[in-house]
């Protein structure tokens, strides 16, 4: 059964920084694309970043550009969102999500579309 479990989200101050983690199992993350996305009350959920299956190539939307980096620990079976020099307007449930399985590897893409299997959410607040 595929499964993704994030964890991470808290109240954090403007400015400052959270570390999200995304646990995987059911499945390997050779072949998927894992992407970050966040919704936050009366929005439509976006895309904040992806990191590819196979070379682990990552993209970014523009609004998180030089903030946040995605990585992966291929042995944990674990995807992070590392979050830095948060931004009131960062306040979502951010959510991860797979897409795959991927036989070939491709530059992630952050269209929800694109996407097939979804985690329940973390909150993140940025608020003084």
């Amino acid at each position: 059964q595929l499964q993704l479990v994030e964890s991470g989200g808290g109240l954090v101050q403007p400015g400052g920084s959270l570390r999200l983690s995304c646990a995987a199992s059911g499945f390997t993350l050779d072949y998927y694309a894992i992407g970050w996305f966040r919704q936050a009350p009366g929005k439509e959920r976006e895309g904040v970043s992806c990191i590819s299956s196979g070379d682990g190539i990552t993209n970014y939307a523009d609004s998180v550009k030089g903030r946040f980096t995605i990585s992966r620990d291929i042995a944990k079976n674990t995807v992070y969102l590392q979050m830095n020099s948060l931004k009131p307007e960062d306040t979502a449930t951010y959510y991860c999500a797979a897409e795959g399985p991927l036989l070939l590897s491709r530059l992630c893409v952050l269209p929800r579309a694109s996407y097939d299997d979804w985690g329940q959410g973390t909150q993140v607040t940025v608020s003084s």
